[in-house]
């Protein structure tokens, strides 16, 4: 059922031609989009690279807050150390009597500290 020019039969070559080309399409490209899927969680996931950078910084940030929290636990420890009964240390003592109780010798002189910088 062709005509003399044979229309119909080069119209289903071309036709299995493109069904034979999309079928050997169809691996490859589904291998591309699996690839495509690992390589962008790889990146953008949970335990992905940006993911990896963050928490990096997270613990960076953590270290000096621990690096902070320790040296005002030594500043700490110091002064205590320097209220104990068998260590007393006289200057640190009368500093916190003369705070605590408001008290100033006549020759002394009195620099009044903001609220935001106090001493204890």
């Amino acid at each position: 059922m062709s005509d003399e020019y044979g229309a119909p039969e080069r119209r289903e070559g071309i036709l299995a031609a493109i069904g034979r080309g999309l079928r050997s399409a169809v691996l490859p490209v589904f291998f591309i989009a699996a690839c495509g899927y690992f390589v962008w969680h790889a990146v953008h996931g949970e335990r992905g690279l940006i993911a990896s950078e963050q928490r990096l910084q997270l613990l960076a940030d953590a270290r000096q807050d621990l690096d902070r929290a320790r040296a005002e636990l030594e500043s700490w420890e110091r002064r205590v150390q320097g209220m104990r009964g068998d260590r007393l240390d006289r200057d640190q003592l009368d500093e916190r009597a003369r705070q605590l109780l408001n008290f100033v010798g006549k020759e002394e002189l009195v620099i009044p500290y903001g609220p935001d910088r106090r001493l204890f």
